[in-house]
This record gives structure tokens, C-alpha cells and sequence, in this order.
């Protein structure tokens, strides 16, 4: 069942699309139906679809609905994740292969899917192998959101370039980004977030087609309006999506709850 559109409220800032939905499930589930239209347009010219995912909580509604929509194309996608920690394994509750699996690659049969092993000994050269998998597979579609201090997956202020000649690196997270990790759950303490990931850079994110933006509750409500209102820098990397030329941004009544003069306009 495709979600009500009748009390959806829209936004742009740029390029950006906004849509500001009645509840987090409402939110997850247009993002999905966007994803699962941009997925059935793209197996007509695709034979093999390059998709990239990313995790956390504002996550949680999107791949819900996403899996449950029937007669989607997983078998010819090739699925990427965007970030994993440095020196944490595959099983760890807060590893992103873990959730993928969990809520992604067990639920449907994908034609394949490339964790990035944040375990290994070299994370270098790890990022270099994960880059010429992505390059390859060229992704057309990448299902992100937002974080706290307005991070794109794991570039954080401190790291975010724009101008980013790699693909995939090794960055350190900033206090914030650590504090959020904790504040969702993932952690017990602070102290016990790894201070080292594997991200994809901007650029890599930018250069896929299509951008759909999930980024719920309240603890986002204040990263949104910046995300909107400031000026374009890496102390909001969030704001260059604001240049993309297909993003659309799914919000519920939490996380747009200092956008109200806006969205009166």
C-alpha cells in the first residue's frame, strides 16, 4: 500500500527536494516507494543495478517498507553499504554488516552484496578494494540520511571534502557523531564507539543519480533547519545536497519541527 500523500507538506532549498510526512512510518514508507519506483525504472535499461544503503535508526522504517514491497528487482542489485567501524566485527550489535544482514540481505535475495570489512588488517587497503567494487558497479540509487553534527555517512565536519579525491577512507569520528552513536543505543558509552571508520567520501555520494534522504525524529529537527537555512561548507556537509540535481529528503513531524516558518511560506 502506497502511503496517503494528503497531508505530506513540501520544501526546497536549492535542488532539494522535502517532504515533511505525519509520522516516522509515513516518512519510511515514501522514501521506500521512491526507491522501489526508482528500482523498477532502472531494471528496464539496467541488467545489473548498483544500490548503496545506509544503516542507523533513521533507517529502521525505510528498509522495512522497502523489503516488504513485492516484485522488486533485488536479484539483478548489487548492494553496497557506506560505512563501517574500524576494528569491530561482523557480528558486534553495532556493526553495520550485522544490520544489513539482519534487516536487508536476509530478508530478499540479492544478486550480491559487498560488506565492508571493518576488521580487517588494512583498512587502506581495504577502502582501496571497496572503491574499484563501487567505481565498477557504478550505483544509480543510494538510500542515505543525515546525522546529528550533519554528517553524510561518516564524513564528519572535521574530514567532510567536498573536493574529496577518494572514494572510500579511513576518517576519524568527531565527538558528536560518538555521542549520537551512544544516545541510539548502539553503544553502552561513549568511550566504547570506535573513534576510527571507513566511510565513502562526498564525492562518491554525489555522484550517484538518485538520492532519497530518510531523517526522522526529533533528535534531527535542529540539523535540519541547518541543513536548509546556512551556508554551503563542510561545517553542515548535509548542505551540498542542497546542489544535487535528484535528492529528495524524507522528514516526519519531529525531525521538521523547527522548520514551521518555512513551510508556512
Amino acid at each position: 500500500m502506497k502511503p496517503a500523500m494528503s497531508q505530506v507538506q513540501h520544501l526546497r532549498a536549492g535542488t532539494m527536494k522535502i517532504e515533511v510526512h505525519p509520522s516516522r512510518a509515513s516518512a519510511g514508507a515514501a522514501a521506500a516507494h521512491a526507491a522501489a519506483g526508482a528500482l523498477q525504472q532502472l531494471k528496464v535499461t539496467r541488467d545489473v543495478i548498483g544500490v548503496i544503503f545506509a544503516t542507523g535508526a533513521s533507517q529502521f522504517d525505510t528498509l522495512e517498507a522497502l523489503t516488504s514491497i513485492a516484485d522488486l528487482p533485488w536479484n539483478r542489485i548489487s548492494g553496497f553499504h557506506m560505512d563501517e567501524y574500524v576494528g569491530i566485527s561482523a557480528d558486534h550489535p553495532a556493526s553495520f554488516r550485522r544490520y544489513l544482514r539482519e534487516k536487508l540481505t536476509l530478508k530478499v535475495s540479492m544478486r550480491e552484496f559487498f560488506e565492508v570489512d571493518g576488521s580487517a588488517l588494512d583498512p587502506v587497503q581495504t577502502c582501496r578494494d571497496y572503491a574499484e567494487k563501487l567505481r565498477s558497479a557504478d550505483p544509480q540509487l543510494c538510500l542515505l540520511g543525515i546525522g546529528e553534527n550533519g554528517h553524510l555517512a561518516f564524513n564528519d565536519p572535521p574530514v567532510a571534502d567536498f573536493d574529496d579525491p577518494l572514494d572510500v577512507k579511513v576518517v576519524r569520528l568527531d565527538a558528536l557523531c560518538r555521542e549520537q552513536q551512544t544516545a541510539e543505543g548502539w553503544f553502552a558509552r561513549v568511550e566504547d564507539v570506535p573513534e576510527e571508520a571507513i566511510t565513502l567520501t562526498i564525492p562518491a555520494l554525489l555522484r550517484v543519480p538518485k538520492l532519497i534522504v530518510s531523517v526522522p525524529g526529533p533528535r534531527k529537527a535542529a540539523i535540519m533547519r541547518r541543513t536548509i537555512k546556512e551556508d554551503i561548507s563542510t561545517a553542515c556537509p548535509a548542505t551540498i545536497l542542497r546542489t544535487h540535481p535528484d535528492v529528495t529528503v524524507y522528514l516526519d513531524e519531529d525531525s521538521s519541527a523547527e522548520l514551521d516558518d518555512l513551510l508556512a511560506m
